[in-house]
């Protein structure tokens, strides 16, 4: 019987624990030739960089609090939600940086990538990406 109950448990904490997807950094068709390597991501999303590497404006946004955005930050910057409160209020207090805009909700968020061109976010892998281009995948 213990064998058992052990067994249960196991299997009641895998399936409790979050599963782990693919995250998908993306832009708009309508954004020009834009290519973004990794540790540009992580210095357009940590507020030293605003722009791409041929000089381009680039405007972030952030989808709403939440799982997909928790991991996203983990995968790209190894912070977690609290870290990343920290950080920005840091640079926001000392004036440096501003965060990416917040959308209230994935949809917003969604119609605020297809439409805006140069506008950088991310989604989950299972996310439809109509009117989207993939820049980077986040395993």
């Amino acid at each position: 019987m213990r064998p058992l109950r052990a067994l249960l448990l196991l299997v009641a904490l895998l399936a409790s624990s979050p599963i782990r997807a693919e995250i998908l950094i993306v832009t708009s068709n309508r954004s020009g030739p834009i290519e973004l390597t990794r540790d540009q991501a992580e210095k357009l999303y940590l507020g030293r960089s605003s722009t791409f590497s041929d000089g381009t404006p680039a405007s972030l946004v952030d989808l709403p609090n939440g799982q997909v955005r928790d991991e996203f930050y983990l995968k790209l910057t190894g912070k977690n939600p609290a870290q990343i409160q920290a950080y920005w209020s840091r640079l926001v207090f000392t004036g440096r940086a501003l965060p990416p805009k917040e959308a209230r909700s994935l949809a917003e968020a969604r119609q605020w990538l297809t439409d805006t061109p140069n506008l950088i976010g991310y989604l989950d892998r299972n996310e439809p990406t109509t009117g989207m281009r993939i820049l980077l995948r986040l395993p």
